[in-house]
């Protein structure tokens, strides 16, 4: 378990959040208040719980998948049914108790169970209540099923990922699911802030759509300014050149001379000053305008050399290089080790089971891993102990179907 020492008090201690959500953005939202101390309550459908717990194409010792394991940590689980009045019932009592709600059901779904904003609100008015979908709560896409595929597709980030020659590729990450999930999280920490002023809680509509568009800052300033609509570039980009994956004696290797300073360094460094009085090259417009022929002759010189050693050769320059990693040689470089970017937790099914640390430090207030993701209605009797539900209640639950003990 892991766990830093500190003595102060983590940031959302004491702050209660009422995960109502599966799969990705969602999860990993609440999964990020929960590291920095919240109370995260997890309301999973009985038998079968969040969808990714049985996802994924191979088994862990238990029933809970590895992705499962990656995004819910620090959070406890009660298995209540909905559907059943008196899981409502036992829900309403919970939101009485919360000050975060997070729920990424498709539009209507919350309403139509009787426990969407509306009816909340007049709960508990101090509820932040934060929904994420695949298109929003408005719009004529409402009410379509998203996932991240469909969010890349549709908002044009897969018009520009990948080579022009190609066919449509994805990015190799959820970028709409995590950017939602970050959105989402900023969103909410800002509305608990305006809060603490006006004592009101407040409705959030998160998209993973409207993530994905938001990401699109370059593309979108290059046809807002040019009229030219964003094309494919493969590694490279419309800011600036070289600035992309080149070709060397065994693979490739990014880098990037990002200004003119650079990129008379990198002409000097390669032993090719007569690119810089290159009228083709002279200019960072020039060097985009030209940028096949440019690589062309880049790549004449990079042939000769393997990826480490241009990358050594040019960081000692002061230009920015790096290799291409796969996962696992990023996670176990020094500098990802030194990061403590893999963590380990303790499971009670699992043994050590590994986890993607936390992306930002804090240094009075760092995350902590509390508790490990939970089993499936693991904190259910405890959740309603808290409650006060004694047991006629709990045997009357038992009999609603409400959850399962």
């Amino acid at each position: 378990m892991i766990n830093s020492g500190a003595t102060n008090p983590l940031p959302l201690a004491g702050v209660r959040v009422l995960d109502v959500s599966q799969v990705m953005a969602g999860p990993y939202s609440c999964m990020l208040l929960a590291d920095l101390g919240a109370d995260v309550i997890k309301i999973e459908p009985p038998g079968t719980g969040d969808q990714t717990r049985g996802a994924m194409g191979f088994k862990m010792k238990g029933a809970d998948s590895m992705g499962f394991l990656n995004m819910n940590r620090n959070k406890r689980s009660v298995a209540l049914n909905l559907k059943s009045s008196a899981g409502r019932a036992v829900f309403l009592r919970l939101v009485k108790t919360a000050d975060i709600l997070v729920e990424n059901y498709r539009p209507g779904v919350m309403k139509r169970l009787g426990i969407d904003y509306a009816v909340l609100h007049e709960v508990n008015p101090a509820l932040i209540y934060a929904s994420i979908s695949g298109f929003g709560q408005t719009g004529p896409w409402a009410d379509r099923p998203g996932f991240d595929l469909m969010a890349q597709a549709m908002s044009g980030v897969m018009s520009v990922t990948g080579y022009p020659d190609g066919p449509p590729v994805k990015a190799g990450v959820p970028v709409a699911d995590i950017g939602c999930a970050l959105f989402a999280t900023y969103a909410i920490l800002a509305a608990y802030i305006g809060r603490t002023k006006s004592g009101e809680g407040q409705f959030i509509d998160a998209s993973l759509f409207d993530a994905a568009l938001a990401f699109s800052i370059w593309d979108t300033a290059q046809y807002w300014g040019t009229g030219v609509e964003p094309y494919k570039l493969g590694t490279a980009n419309h800011m600036s050149a070289p600035y992309q994956a080149l070709k060397s004696a065994d693979g490739y290797f990014v880098m990037g001379a990002t200004n003119q300073k650079l990129w008379s360094l990198l002409c000097a460094k390669i032993g090719r000053p007569e690119l810089c009085d290159d009228a083709r090259f002279m200019t960072n417009p020039l060097r985009l305008a030209n940028r096949l022929e440019l690589v062309a002759e880049l790549e004449k010189t990079f042939i000769t050399r393997a990826s480490t050693e241009w990358v050594e050769l040019l960081l000692a320059e002061g230009i920015p290089a790096g290799p291409i990693n796969t996962y696992p040689e990023a996670f176990d470089s020094a500098h990802g080790k030194h990061r403590q970017m893999r963590i380990e937790i303790d499971h009670p099914i699992e043994g050590k089971v590994p986890n993607i640390g936390f992306a930002v430090k804090l240094s009075a207030t760092p995350q902590q891993v509390r508790m490990p993701p939970p089993l499936l209605g693991e904190h259910t009797a405890s959740i309603l102990a808290e409650l006060g539900v004694n047991e006629v209640e709990l045997a009357s639950l038992t009999a609603d179907g409400a959850f399962q003990p």
